[in-house]
């Protein structure tokens, strides 16, 4: 058996293309741009590449897109002010705060001082509690992505079972909610579950999400299974240069494309659908502070 890709780029594009839909609508109905501002601190390479992706495709879908830029040094309480400045803003209608920070910032309470009616990452207290309550909100991008990919591959997955490794707040706990809602039945586990592998071979759709690289070996996976993998991991690559590095996932990807019917490449599958949903998350986040219809 050989897996089929799942294209996580051309799912991401298809997404745009309906966000960009959406809002030259909103444009021609409303006169309403919707502008998703990204705040960057410091100077580490791969945040400013995907910051740099994000603000392309904000772009490109016709919304304003503003950078706020801030230098390694900013003080934690710069960087709340900025943060509670664009929340203030009626004119903006989605924050982003790329992660990871400085270590001398705290993360979770730069969060906290996002409008949870614009954290477009889903990541306050707030969007959290909306996700475990079924209420409607903001729901985190590559969780969300994850779940949109899962569904681009097999159409309906109510009633399957996902396994998802990992129970971050960022990935797992999430991913592990946002399935449900689909009507799945899942099981999360992680580093202290008994029989690790046994429970993946459980699973219709394995949804690794631990920063782990390779870790998932083929045969942890059921033959016919749906792969996710949501790992993105830099190791060395000695046989392209003695310095050279290439991107892995958490999946051991040439093992697992002879069991999986369905797998994300790496890069190429999940990380392109973080992108879309942030993007899908700036024009919901419009709409629903102007009250905007569907």
């Amino acid at each position: 058996m050989g897996a089929q890709l799942i294209d996580g780029k051309a799912t991401g594009e298809a997404s745009d293309l309906a966000v960009a839909a959406r809002v030259a609508a909103m444009k021609a109905a409303h006169r309403v741009t919707p502008a998703l501002a990204v705040v960057l601190v410091g100077d580490d390479p791969a945040s400013h590449v995907y910051v740099r992706n994000k603000v392309r495709r904000t772009t490109a879908t016709g919304m304003d897109s503003r950078e706020f830029r801030l230098p390694a040094d900013t003080s934690q309480q710069a960087l709340e002010d900025q943060v509670r400045a664009l929340s203030s803003d009626p004119s903006v209608d989605g924050i982003l705060v790329q992660l990871p920070l400085p270590a001398h910032l705290d993360a979770n309470a730069v969060i906290a001082c996002i409008d949870p009616d614009k954290d477009v990452d889903g990541l306050t207290e707030t969007s959290a509690g909306r996700l475990v309550l079924g209420r409607p909100g903001l729901r985190p991008c590559t969780p969300a992505g994850c779940v949109v990919l899962a569904k681009a591959a097999l159409g309906e997955i109510a009633g399957a079972h996902v396994v998802v490794i990992g129970r971050s707040i960022l990935v797992g706990k999430p991913a592990a909610l946002l399935f449900l809602e689909q009507n799945c039945t899942v099981t999360i586990a992680h580093s202290r579950s008994r029989d690790l592998p046994a429970i993946c071979r459980s699973a219709d759709i394995l949804v690794p999400a631990v920063g782990r690289p390779q870790m998932v070996r083929g045969d942890w996976v059921a033959d016919g299974a749906t792969v996710i993998d949501v790992g993105i991991n830099r190791v060395s690559a000695p046989d392209r240069g003695p310095d050279a590095t290439r991107l892995v996932g958490d999946v051991a990807f040439d093992e697992v494309v002879g069991h999986a019917a369905h797998i994300t490449p790496v890069p190429g599958g999940v990380g392109p659908m973080t992108i879309a949903m942030l993007l899908a998350n700036t024009v919901e986040a419009a709409m629903m502070r102007r009250r905007i219809q569907h």
